[in-house]
């Protein structure tokens, strides 16, 4: 029998339509009818985010190769561009006509039978009339500017993803209708807080372009309104930046304010529109027809974000839940000492992300601390983390932050941060101009009471947010091994330095060898079970695309070596395939909290491996990003890791099961078997009193050495 072509596209998932497809899996959890409703209204404005973000970042790039007349698509699946793009406007039509479904006749009618209510225009009592209009003159009124298009007023242009209303207008004793635009204020509120009758308990709301609509004629005096409907438009929002940039953060503001000009790659509109108006969008906006969507229901349910901060009603939303106080510094007056006496592993939300903000704050204050080196990715919007560092600049600290502008959606926030950080004395470095840094390392240098030099370091795979670390599950390592801590050193030497990376001790870095080195313990797992060795691959990640990476899970399939993948996202490797892909299991969960970490084990005859890391198995990641994987060898932390990874493939409430044909199905558990949702057991065993960490392996004395940052 001959060997499988593992060249054959046949045998890799698109790219894109793998992307929708994990978007019905955030869209399956609103319609579940085991999920508190609030909830299923939160995944419900989910998935529209998820969508905006899709069309901007990926779909324009089809539309283009379309137009180009590409015959084949860049991806291992080769689908000629034209036939993706089919795919990916059908596949979205029946998503979002599945999204207006399940909100229209289960979710909204669920809420206004609990008081939560969305009203529409005939349903306003004349109370609620009279506040909608007082509001609408005092706070609506002011911010509109309505917008004609004729001859001396050629068709606006209509920022990335508002809310417009298209207005038909018709003079007195003239039978051509007129057209106009209205952007809704994304400044105020999408939705207006409407009075509580008496007696009535409960929230009842009403839309702001609702509002807008019941009072055009105030906007068009003299004009008859013949008609008002709501769209909106999604821009293309990605951008290359040149190889031969003079000043970064200048060209990624300059792309930033392009991106609100992108060139239209999809129109949302009321789906009772008169059929004129998609017309005279279509045309204003150079749009293909194609790339119209008729919505039945309000558009951009991302605004629907806002009713969840309704209070009261927790029987309608998940449980409340605390993280847990991590043991090794609850019981340590500061960091220092409880990092030099083991390594110590956090696990986020299940516990809190507390001791890594202290880590960088107890750094800010300690006058021992001499240098402070950290990559910022994604921090929040008033992050406590960058005020630390600010704190120790002002201190006389040598402080360096590496601040990634390109993180997509992020790049203001990112400047703004960068700003004030070089404000208050901070060394800013913005990486290099084709990379992304998206490692998560920080770095700590510090002068010990006995006058030795200690390094304590940071490694993590989710993002320096304490907003995020409430949703996303990430893990943190602190750590002051003396051979991670060197590697670190050097990587950070390698940023902000531009050198070359040399070789590491421990750390997996791309885009230099992260690739090579992953690829090459997969071989040789595949070399093991030839042996007749234990051989055993477990990975959990986002997204699984690198071509090279899965042709070699398929050659260790071939060889017999059972592997399982916990994949959230985009996976382009069909499991199950005859001669090819037969021991592969691939798994999604999608649940309460976002999956985020990355894990990967690797049996190794025995000599088992355990590593975390920022990196997904994807081109991008690989090849396109600064990347840090790092291994977890404590034993005791290392069993956790695997225990926890363990878990989440053992999932049967909440995971989904990848088939050969790209489908994905609910993992259904053995009759009798119990049920394991793996979120909830980390929250129940969070919940637990936790172990007696075991005693202190004795530390080897840090190196001491002249050379600067160490």
């Amino acid at each position: 029998m001959n060997p499988a072509n593992l060249d054959d596209p046949a045998l890799y998932i698109n790219r894109d339509l793998s992307w929708l497809a994990f978007n019905k899996r955030v869209l399956e959890e609103a319609q579940d009818p085991s999920v508190p409703m609030l909830e299923r209204l939160k995944f419900v404005a989910i998935f529209s985010s998820n969508l905006d973000e899709f069309f901007m970042v990926r779909v324009g790039g089809v539309q283009q190769k379309v137009q180009a007349n590409i015959p084949i698509g860049s991806g291992a699946d080769q689908m000629p561009p034209r036939v993706q793009l089919e795919h990916l406007r059908r596949t979205t039509r029946e998503l979002v006509a599945d999204q207006y479904k399940v909100l229209s006749a289960e979710i909204l009618p669920a809420l206004a039978a609990r008081g939560i209510v969305i009203r529409t225009s005939g349903e306003l009592r004349e109370p609620e009339l009279a506040h909608v209009r007082a509001a609408f003159r005092r706070e609506i009124f002011p911010v509109l500017t309505p917008l004609s298009t004729d001859p001396a007023h050629p068709f606006p242009h209509l920022l990335n993803k508002s809310l417009n209303l298209a207005v038909t207008l018709r003079r007195p004793n003239d039978a051509d209708p007129l057209y106009a635009v209205v952007q809704v204020p994304g400044v105020l509120p999408r939705f207006l807080a409407l009075p509580a009758a008496e007696g009535a308990p409960g929230h009842a709301f009403f839309a702001l372009e609702d509002a807008i609509r019941l009072h055009l004629t105030e906007l068009f005096p003299g004009l008859e309104v013949v008609s008002a409907a709501a769209f909106r438009v999604t821009r293309d929002s990605e951008y290359e930046l040149d190889d031969e940039v003079d000043d970064l953060l200048e060209e990624i503001e300059a792309h930033v304010r392009a991106r609100r000009r992108g060139h239209p790659v999809r129109l949302e509109i009321d789906a009772g529109a008169p059929p004129d108006v998609p017309q005279f969008l279509t045309e204003g906006l150079k749009l293909n027809p194609a790339d119209v969507y008729a919505i039945p229901g309000p558009l951009d349910l991302t605004g629907l974000f806002q009713l969840l901060g309704v209070p009261g009603f927790a029987d309608l939303r998940d449980p409340p839940f605390t993280p847990a106080a991590v043991p090794a510094f609850a019981q340590a007056a500061a960091p220092w000492p409880a990092i030099r006496g083991r390594d110590v592993l956090v696990f986020h939300p299940f516990e809190s992300f507390a001791p890594v903000v202290d880590f960088i704050e107890a750094a800010a204050s300690d006058d021992r601390v001499l240098a402070i080196k950290q990559t910022l990715y994604r921090t929040s919007s008033d992050s406590p983390i960058v005020r630390a560092l600010q704190r120790a600049a002002d201190r006389g600290k040598q402080v360096t932050a590496v601040v990634e502008l390109k993180a997509r959606m992020d790049e203001e926030r990112n400047i703004l941060w960068a700003r004030e950080l070089e404000k208050a004395g901070v060394h800013v470095v913005f990486g290099f101009v084709g990379l992304k840094t998206h490692c998560k390392v920080a770095l700590v240098v510090r002068r010990e009471e006995d006058g030795s030099f200690r390094r304590y370091v940071h490694l993590a795979t989710g993002n320096y947010n304490p907003q995020t670390a409430r949703v996303y599950t990430d893990l943190g390592l602190f750590t002051c091994n003396v051979d991670l801590a060197e590697d670190v050193t050097l990587l950070f030497n390698h940023l902000t330095a531009s050198t070359a990376l040399p070789p590491m001790r421990k750390l997996l870095v791309a885009p230099s060898r992260l690739q090579s080195q992953i690829i090459e313990k997969i071989d040789r797992e595949a070399a093991h079970q030839k042996a007749g060795r234990p051989a055993r691959l477990l990975f959990k990640v986002n997204g699984l695309l690198e071509p090279a990476v899965v042709k070699a899970l398929y050659r260790a399939s071939q060889a017999g070596v059972k592997i399982d993948v916990a994949c959230r996202g985009i996976c382009s490797l069909r499991p199950g395939v005859p001669d090819v892909s037969e021991t592969v299991r691939v798994v999604s969960v999608v649940d309460r909290f976002l999956e985020h970490s990355r894990i990967f084990y690797f049996e190794n005859g025995g000599a088992s491996e355990v590593y975390v890391g920022s990196a997904d198995l994807m081109d991008r990641n690989l090849s396109r990003r600064v990347e840090v994987v790092f291994p977890v060898e404590q034993p005791d932390l290392k069993q956790r890791v695997i225990d926890l990874l363990k878990t989440t493939l053992a999932d049967n409430v909440k995971a989904r099961e990848l088939h050969a044909d790209g489908t994905y199905s609910r993992v259904k558990p053995p009759e009798g078997a119990p049920l394991v949702r793996s979120q909830y057991r980390f929250l129940e065993q969070s919940s637990e009193p936790p172990p007696a960490p075991p005693a202190a392996p004795e530390v080897p004395k840090p190196m001491r050495s002249k050379r600067r940052g160490r």
